[in-house]
């Protein structure tokens, strides 16, 4: 597997959607704990929309919608889209979650400042470049409203498989196939550069140590 990006990101997509094809629920059925605690927040702060980043087969959409948001779900797995449109029909659902092909490495398809919130749960930990990391960030910055908020989920340096996989460069790792970035407090700071830092928590799923990241785009200072 090489870092040159565009074969790494090549070699990702294809690896996933092998994976989505042959598991119709690869991740389970069940929400998050990311989704469960993120639903009350943005419930919480008055947001009814929401654009969901890497949504897989849809098991956090479909929760946020049951919670009464309007999810837009984007990801780079047909299979995976293909699953969540089927699941969205049969549940009832598919007023309230629609679904798009979409690499997140691409600009984000919203207008500026059209949307109330964004969510992505272990998405950012997957193979990016620092490079594009920092301009996903930016993205997501742009397509938010003022105020609106940004919540994210990614493994922590403190997870017990940080460092005993293979090291491919720029600190990625890979294992089976699957490559992704063990965040420390460091990148977490750095990508909260020009928002407001709700909070970095440290949370543990499935045996998983892991980051929960919320922040908001600032909103404009009004001169008197």
């Amino acid at each position: 597997m090489k870092t040159g990006y565009v074969e790494l990101a090549r070699a990702q997509q294809e690896r996933w959607q092998a994976a989505y094809e042959q598991h119709p629920s690869l991740h389970g059925a069940g929400a998050s704990a990311a989704a469960r605690w993120t639903a009350k927040l943005f419930g919480a702060a008055g947001i009814d929309d929401v654009l969901e980043l890497g949504a897989g087969q849809g098991r956090d959409a479909f929760y946020l919608a049951r919670q009464g948001f309007s999810v837009h779900a984007t990801d780079f797995s047909e299979s995976a889209l293909h699953r969540l449109r089927l699941d969205a029909q049969r549940e009832g659902l598919d007023d309230r979650v629609t679904a798009a092909l979409h690499d997140v490495r691409d600009p984000l398809p919203p207008a500026d400042a059209t949307v109330g919130a964004v969510y992505a749960n272990v998405l950012l930990n997957m193979a990016f470049s620092r490079t594009e990391l920092r301009t996903l960030v930016n993205e997501i910055r742009r397509v938010l409203r003022p105020g609106g908020l940004f919540v994210y989920t990614v493994w922590s340096t403190d997870d017990s498989r940080f460092g005993k996989c293979a090291e491919i460069g720029d600190g990625l790792y890979a294992k089976d196939g699957f490559a992704g970035r063990f965040f420390d407090l460091d990148l977490v700071h750095e990508l909260a550069d020009r928002w407001e830092l709700g909070g970095a928590d440290p949370y543990e799923e499935n045996g998983r140590r892991l980051w929960r990241v919320t922040q908001a785009k600032p909103a404009p200072l009004i001169s008197s």
